[in-house]
């Protein structure tokens, strides 16, 4: 029988396909991509029209040699790598290599894994987008131009480690604007003014103070808002009007990559990074009880909130029973693409009617369900009627002040019923007449000061990106984690500060590549790459005009000052001469030190978030003890380092006796390695010491209080007991294959007798 050999990018995503294609067909993954340029070398021939060099990656070449066997053995091969432009580069990348072997290859696009898309791309197979390889050729081309040519003038001027991106330092240089705004902004200092009122019928409200003498209310000091309280006091609350307006608010479109990595952030407080990975995983199909892995959305990389008719169709239907036909429009719901949008893909989705949040809960892990479910809501949500909202506001007279009272009532819940969260708080209302006397219970003078911007967290970074057209959804987590890998960023609290370091890296590369640094610039440089992709324009002409640029702004670069060995200037003072602190670059990356070296020698991590600060006291000088993270982990240490060298050791006792009798407790400790072992409390004098684990559960066979877990090949656990006269032994092997396919943790199992 002939078979037919099918290449897909990762094991999940082969398992599932697999599952539906039958035997005829051999499906294996490429792991991902398996060719790119040169680590060791530019790998573009700038003379002789940008030609690229690749190579294929070493841990990909056995994998290789495999596929180059199976194609030379099945009748015909299809690439089925993700529907994209990284996609269809790792597809053409496959088909160079493959040809030779078998010169009947063909394209399939998958943009979900369902039994029935997968039968359907499988019956009308395409070829390879040309246009779409040269837009993904040329953006690897023009950010490898700008990583390889000006990370090395940063090395020779700043230090080593460092790196310079296309996207990446545009986005660095949002965070370091962003942080000089806060550092630059004056608080001003204003009062607002709150009246606790009570009208005839329940519940009691509150109204804010909005207008003096028919102008906006300005209370600049509290000698002010104490005047207006004076006068408030004697002062009679008349309801004067009330003004209802009845509005619709309509659901919001299913998500696109950056509206999925928002609302993930900001309800789920997963990482963009999470994000992808988890949906990924969704993507590829998750196993689901009898049905085996099942693709459980669309395809997560997508700008396009587009619906297919038929996903509408179950939409409509699944509304209709579960919540009633007043929850149904008239029609199916149509958004608008933006207009950079490139509508490749539908919007994301759930696959299947069938696959309810409930139906697979049994088979997903916790964060899987919930970014699930979340996905599930808002696209059904999407189809939904809208919500009938009635916004109440009344006016409250006192004299010649004016004050409001905001609030609404949800008439008609509409999709708000499926997807609460976009609905504002406000204040619920009571049943009152204008004409009205209201009855004041407190009155409430509060002091505020203006706020400055609030720092980038990811999930609004990703908003700004994109609303700037910088870079594409499925490149934020790469860049978000190279900003952090690099130390130019640290993240408090969800919210992104950035370093000395990436602050002086950022005015450094725009002083000096100011073209390239431009946001507009790098916007246009993505629409340009869009157009490639949809045969609009020549891929060369752009990587001309791009280099021309870096040409000139590189000659530039070369004639500015160094800073290398002298170190990066801060405003911080070192705690121990009062000299200012500088940043080098070390062995194990940036550290900042004292510019007075080597007569001070003080030094820190530059990693704000690697000390913590705890309320214990060093038992030697009294200053703070902090965690501070080391080659082996997390250590707690005396904050007052290099004048203390106090370091606690990391105890962590079992809380069972050692079986030497010699009073001692059995401790759990870490060799010089990392290595964990346990011992006795009392070493030296007690030199009892195993690598196996004590379990407090008596002995089956002599009732001893404690026995011991010896670890073996194949994950087999053998428990025994240190009596000797006993000599109680029982392994312990992991229940196989059927649990992981399952998704379900490993149960353990006794199988073995008991053995002399």
């Amino acid at each position: 029988m002939e078979k037919s050999l099918v290449i897909v990018e990762s094991p999940a995503k082969a398992k599932t396909i697999n599952r539906y294609l039958g035997p005829k067909y051999l499906v294996r993954a490429s792991m991902g991509h398996v060719c790119d340029l040169p680590k060791s070398k530019l790998g573009v021939d700038i003379d002789n029209d940008f030609k690229p060099t690749y190579i294929i990656l070493p841990k990909r070449r056995k994998l290789i040699k495999n596929l180059q066997r199976l194609a030379s053995e099945c009748h015909e091969i299809f690439l089925a790598a993700d529907p994209d432009r990284e996609g269809e580069a790792i597809c053409w990348h496959l088909s160079q290599l493959l040809e030779k072997f078998n010169p009947n290859i063909r394209r399939v696009l998958l943009y979900e894994i369902t039994k029935k898309a997968v039968e359907e791309a499988f019956s009308q197979p395409g070829r390879l987008d040309e246009n779409k390889i040269k837009a993904q050729q040329t953006r690897r081309i023009l950010d490898r131009l700008m990583g390889y040519l000006i990370s090395p003038l940063l090395w020779e001027k700043i230090g080593h480690g460092l790196s310079a991106g296309r996207v990446q330092s545009v986005a660095l240089r949002l965070i370091c604007e962003r942080e000089r705004e806060i550092r630059n902004f004056v608080p001003e200092e204003y009062w607002t003014i709150t009246a606790f009122l009570e009208a005839s019928q329940p519940p009691a409200f509150k109204a804010n103070l909005e207008k003096i003498d028919g102008k906006k209310v300005k209370l600049p000091t509290k000698i002010k808002a104490d005047e207006v309280l004076e006068e408030l006091r004697n002062c009679q609350f008349l309801h004067k009007d009330i003004k209802i307006e009845e509005k619709k608010r309509n659901p919001l479109p299913p998500y696109i990559t950056s509206t999925l990595q928002q609302d993930a952030f900001r309800l789920l407080h997963f990482s963009v990074t999470k994000t992808m990975a988890i949906a990924q995983r969704l993507y590829e199909g998750l196993p689901i009880g009898e049905r085996g892995p099942v693709g459980l959305i669309t395809y997560m990389r997508t700008d396009s909130v587009r619906i297919s008719p038929v996903a509408l169709s179950w939409a409509r239907t699944l509304i209709e029973k579960n919540f009633g036909r007043e929850y149904l429009p008239p029609k199916a719901r149509v958004f608008k693409n933006k207009s950079q949008a490139q509508d490749a893909h539908e919007a994301i989705r759930p696959t299947s009617p069938e696959l309810t949040p409930e139906a697979v809960k049994p088979y997903l892990k916790k964060d899987e369900y919930e970014l699930y479910r979340l996905i599930w809501n808002r696209f059904l949500a999407s189809q939904m009627a809208a919500a009938v909202v009635e916004a109440t506001e009344f006016v409250i007279e006192a004299g010649r002040y004016e004050f409001k009272a905001k609030g609404q009532v949800i008439k008609f819940p509409g999709y708000l019923k499926l997807f609460p969260e976009t609905m504002d708080k406000d204040e619920i209302l009571p049943q009152a007449k204008p004409g009205e006397i209201l009855k004041l219970i407190d009155l409430e003078a509060k002091q505020n000061f203006t706020q400055p911007p609030p720092r980038y967290t990811e999930g609004s970074l990703v908003r700004e990106l994109e609303a700037k057209g910088i870079g594409r959804p499925s490149t934020y987590a790469p860049i978000i984690a190279t900003l952090q890998d690099r130390v130019y960023v640290i993240k408090e609290k969800g919210k992104f500060i950035p370093t000395e370091l990436g602050l002086f890296v950022t005015d450094f590369l725009i002083t000096h590549f100011p073209d390239l640094m431009d946001v507009k610039f790098t916007a246009q440089m993505e629409a340009e790459l869009d157009k490639i992709s949809q045969g609009e324009q020549q891929w060369l002409e752009a990587l001309r005009n791009f280099y021309e640029l870096l040409k000139k702004d590189l000659e530039k670069g070369k004639e500015a000052d160094t800073v290398k060995g002298k170190g990066i200037p801060t405003e911080e003072k070192c705690p121990l001469c009062g000299q200012p602190l500088v940043i080098k670059m070390g062995r194990y990356g940036q550290f900042k030190a004292c510019s007075a070296f080597p007569a001070c020698q003080y030094k820190e991590s530059l990693k704000k978030n690697e000390a913590k600060k705890l309320e214990e006291r060093c038992p030697h000088c009294g200053s703070n003890l902090v965690s501070r993270k080391g080659p082996f982990g997390f250590f707690i240490a005396c904050s007052n380092y290099p004048r203390c060298y106090y370091v606690k050791k990391n105890i962590e006792s079992t809380g069972l006796a050692c079986p030497y009798n010699c009073g001692g407790l059995i401790i759990k400790r870490k060799t010089k390695r990392g290595k964990f072992f346990y011992g006795c409390s009392q070493y030296p004098k007690c030199q009892f010491a195993t690598w196996d684990e004590p379990i407090h559960q008596p002995c089956p066979r002599c009732g001893q209080p404690v026995i011991w877990q010896k670890r073996l090949r194949g994950g087999r656990i053998e428990q025994y007991c240190l009596n000797k006269e006993c000599n109680y032994k029982s392994e312990i092997t992991r229940k196989g294959k059927e649990a992981k396919k399952e998704g379900k943790s490993q149960e353990i199992v006794n199988t073995g007798a008991l053995r002399e």
